[in-house]
């Protein structure tokens, strides 16, 4: 499956839940932001953008530029800390506390670590998708049924794991065929959860440089659509056993469903 790095962005304000440090908060027993760096366990180095009083050894900590800029100027501040020669990052929010590392390894073969970043260009348009297997996981209060997979437009949904089909190769801008710049999950509305996802860090980088570009030198405030646009997305839908790994905690009850979830 190959190497990776995993960051963590633990800076949010939670104004929905009266500012509390959301990440600390527990679940099963532990904090989000801990049962979260412990389903990235292998990825090297893994990195926590916030503030923490403790946090596993080995993990690098680090604060985003300003201190509450948002979850753009945090990733940029978690991969300043990465090693040149890592290649893929897991980029993750800090409160998905449903999250495994069985939903990694799926995001990470999706993303297929050992395919080059451009792939040759083979003329044609891009192939048809094949249809989704799999029954359909349980879903949050919030969530709706699973939609249809979309049409192609250089962000597709990928077949599951357990499907047997090749991945297709993914037509980028202006046409020219590559493989993905990264995989996350959807939601059973079809809502992309890109804070529950995998990324070729050169990929990153260039958008970020390109967004500072285009905010004036800043990347505070910047909204992660901003940073993902024009990138090449594998979407993904949860189909294996137990609660969507995606699900996370922006309000109380949301964290009291995880919690039952967690039991």
């Amino acid at each position: 499956m190959g190497t990776y790095a995993a960051v963590v962005l633990a800076g949010g304000a939670a104004r929905r839940m009266g500012g509390v440090d959301k990440p600390a908060l527990p679940v099963g027993g532990r904090p989000m932001r801990d049962r979260v760096l412990a389903a990235v366990s292998d990825a090297t180095p893994r990195v926590l953008v916030g503030a923490a009083d403790a946090v596993p050894a080995g993990v690098r900590v680090v604060r985003e530029d300003p201190p509450g800029g948002g979850p753009v100027a945090a990733a940029a501040a978690g991969l300043a800390l990465l090693d040149p020669d890592v290649t893929v990052v897991a980029l993750l929010a800090a409160d998905l506390p449903l999250l495994t590392r069985t939903a990694i390894g799926d995001l990470l073969k999706h993303l297929d670590l050992e395919a080059p970043d451009t792939e040759p260009a083979g003329g044609g348009s891009a192939p048809a998708l094949p249809a989704h297997g799999g029954s359909a996981p349980a879903l949050p209060a919030h969530g709706g049924s699973a939609p249809a997979a979309p049409a192609y437009s250089g962000v597709a949904s990928a077949p599951p794991a357990h499907s047997g089909v090749a991945p297709p190769v993914y037509s980028g801008l202006g046409g020219a065929e590559r493989g993905p710049d990264g995989a996350c999950f959807v939601d059973g509305d079809g809502r992309r959860q890109s804070l529950c996802g995998v990324w070729r860090v050169a990929a990153l980088r260039a958008a970020l440089d390109r967004l500072r570009v285009e905010r004036g030198g800043s990347l505070s405030g910047a909204p992660v659509r901003a940073l993902l646009a024009g990138l090449v997305v594998r979407e993904m839908a949860w189909s294996g056993e137990g609660p969507p790994p995606w699900f996370d905690c922006d309000t109380d009850e949301d964290v009291r469903r995880a919690e039952e979830w967690a039991r």
